[in-house]
């Protein structure tokens, strides 16, 4: 009996090796980490104990978060729970390597440090001084520039 064209099987091509893949620069696991662990450390402290961690955040003077009282349990919950999953997702990228996890982690901390840096730019915290207001927005603006740098960087490399 003849195969017709409906009744045939579909050649099954050979399946090709699983690649890993490249890993990113030193460089990028060093800054994800970098931008990773204090958000983790910060997130998790503030899940953790979110009175103390309003009231004495970042542990030295200026203490930023009780310069905007007043204390509030569950917004210092959650955002302790945003900063905890954006250290989070930066380590595991550090972790991973690779450049689709890390392209993932930086879009992912970007929604949370982009309107954070904007926040404080455009909102002077009442007990602050200037000098204190502008310290903690340039860096969080830094923490943006970083996460841009690493972006375009891993964006960029061919593998």
């Amino acid at each position: 009996m003849t195969a017709t064209a409906s009744t045939r099987t579909p050649a099954v091509e050979p399946t090709s090796p699983t690649r890993e893949p490249a890993p990113v620069a030193r460089w990028v696991r060093i800054a994800l980490i970098a931008l990773g662990a204090p958000n983790a450390a910060a997130g998790l402290w503030a899940v953790l104990a979110p009175q103390a961690w309003f009231d004495r955040f970042p542990g030295w003077d200026p203490r930023l978060v009780a310069a905007e009282p007043p204390f509030n349990a569950h917004l210092a919950t959650d955002a302790g729970a945003g900063l905890l999953a954006s250290g989070v997702v930066l380590l595991a990228a550090a972790w991973l390597a690779d450049r689709r996890s890390v392209l993932v982690a930086v879009v992912a901390f970007a929604a949370f440090a982009v309107p954070h840096a904007a926040y404080h730019v455009l909102h002077p915290a009442p007990g602050l001084s200037f000098a204190e207001d502008a310290q903690n927005a340039i860096l969080l603006v830094f923490t943006v520039a970083a996460a841009a740098a690493v972006f375009l960087s891993v964006l960029r490399r061919r593998h």
